[in-house]
């Protein structure tokens, strides 16, 4: 079967799996509770379960697209996908909390390796930068779709049958992939029309110090982060880490100015209009995981709503975000990714606004059901218009580079900025009026982050640039710039 025959087909697959590794993180949001009863976890044990799957994809997401880049996206994402599946059942099947832990580690480590080479293999569907850019407008609105569909979906699995049911949906989706893999593209079998395939030999090379240093780094900085919102800064269990975390990052960034072919190229982040689009990809990140977390908090522990109740909530917010998300594209091939992006940055900043006027009384039609229509139709703009953004202008033999680079500002964005956001809202003298001050603080940032974008040049020329590395042989590579 051609890949042309086949494209459609394969996008939805790959489509389903991205939101899939995003809806798994989420899965244990909402009935976490009944899970720290079952298990007898306290608060610490809690906190760690909850953040185990998204510290190891995040800490591993540059080393999974140096892995997509070296070995094919075809071959890293059956690897992904087994690993995935695999854990996935372990965590069902977990006897107790230490194998449950571990088992969320190994998950977010599998979908590390998923998220940049299922990436690449759309490179490799849609090879011409039009098709390409269509496509990852699309596939910029599945994180939050699939985040919103494990807080939909959870409550009510987890109060009728139990919360391990819920790791069926990765290990189907994930056997789903590994059974279509062998229809998707060879790594070169659809190149650029106007670059030939980099042979082996020019592969990049594993940089296996720059990939200890960056995941080390990455993993102690987002566990300091995490444990903030319990233990305070002040703790040495915050302190210790972050200060272990930072240290790493800087000898990463470093080792990464020596080394003939770094994991993450000096370059590759100075692009005005890439480094503003990962800033919006983690503002509204941060901004969808806050309402999820907080509402959550609010609606069951200070109304005395179910679990069950909670996920309903939250049918409006995937109703709006369906609604948004098939807005996006077009609007994007109309308009051009930037005034899309600031639109969608706004809306959400608009939405954020209205959940800031939360109070002990305030009812779901009135007081909270605006804000969550809001949301998520920024949202599903944002991230379209960011993923355009983000991986636009990037080489095919960079694509897993720029799709781990994209998925780690999308997972730090929640692990940093409700670290922050928690922590201002523990300022304030009660619980609701802590949680208004978050949702304004961040409907602040999200509003300046829409100017920061808004102010972008638009482009629309196709150009030719350059990407050096410190260090390395002479070499150019000669790329197109397809964004507008």
């Amino acid at each position: 079967m051609s890949v042309t025959t086949n494209a459609r087909g394969s996008f939805a697959l790959l489509g389903v799996v991205q939101a899939v590794l995003i809806f798994t993180i989420m899965i244990l949001t909402v009935p976490l509770p009944l899970v720290a009863r079952e298990l007898g976890l306290g608060p610490s044990d809690v906190l760690l379960l909850s953040a185990a799957y998204g510290l190891s994809f995040a800490a591993l997401l540059l080393l999974g697209g140096r892995l997509t880049d070296r070995h094919g996206g075809r071959r890293t994402l059956r690897w992904g996908l087994a690993l995935l599946a695999a854990s996935s059942v372990a965590c069902a099947l977990a006897p107790d909390y230490p194998v449950l832990l571990a088992s969320r580690f190994v998950q977010g480590a599998g979908a590390a390796l998923t998220a940049p080479a299922a990436v690449a293999v759309v490179r490799r569907l849609y090879p011409e930068p039009a098709a390409y850019r269509r496509a990852m407008a699309t596939w910029g609105g599945l994180s939050v779709l699939g985040a919103t569909a494990g807080s939909v979906v959870s409550g009510p699995v987890a109060a009728v049958v139990s919360w391990r049911w819920l790791f069926a949906v990765p290990v189907l989706v994930a056997l789903a992939g590994l059974l279509r893999s062998g229809t998707l593209p060879e790594p070169d079998a659809a190149p650029d029309p106007d670059r030939e395939p980099a042979p082996a030999s020019r592969r990049p090379a594993l940089d296996l110090r720059g990939a200890l240093l960056a995941t080390t780094g990455v993993c102690a900085a987002s566990y300091a982060l995490v444990a903030s919102t319990e233990h305070g800064w002040s703790s040495p269990g915050v302190l210790a880490p972050f200060a272990v975390g930072l240290a790493l990052l800087l000898a990463f960034a470093a080792a990464e100015r020596r080394t003939a072919d770094p994991l993450l190229p000096p370059g590759f982040l100075a692009d005005r209009r890439r480094a503003t689009a990962l800033v919006a990809v983690m503002a509204t990140s941060a901004g969808t995981a806050l309402a999820f977390v907080l509402l959550s908090l609010y609606l069951q522990q200070l109304r005395g709503w179910s679990a069950a109740d909670t996920s309903a909530a939250f049918v409006p917010y995937a109703v709006a975000l369906l609604l948004s998300g098939r807005l996006a594209g077009p609007l994007i091939a109309r308009y051009g990714p930037v005034p899309v992006t600031a639109a969608g940055l706004a809306l959400e900043a608009a939405g954020l606004a209205l959940l800031a006027g939360l109070d002990p009384a305030s009812g779901y039609p009135t007081g909270l059901l605006p804000g969550l229509l809001l949301l998520p139709a920024g949202a599903a703009a944002s991230f379209a218009g960011a993923a355009v953004l983000a991986t636009g202008g990037v080489a095919p033999e960079r694509t897993g580079l720029a799709a781990g680079v994209f998925n780690t500002a999308m997972e730090l964005g929640p692990t940093a900025g409700l670290a922050a956001l928690m922590a201002l809202a523990a300022t304030r003298p009660t619980v609701v009026g802590g949680y208004a001050a978050a949702f304004a603080a961040a409907a602040a940032g999200l509003a300046l982050t829409a100017v920061a974008v808004a102010v972008l040049p638009r482009g629309g020329t196709t150009k030719s640039t350059t990407m050096t590395t410190t260090n390395a042989p002479e070499r150019t590579t000669r790329i197109k710039e397809f964004t507008s």
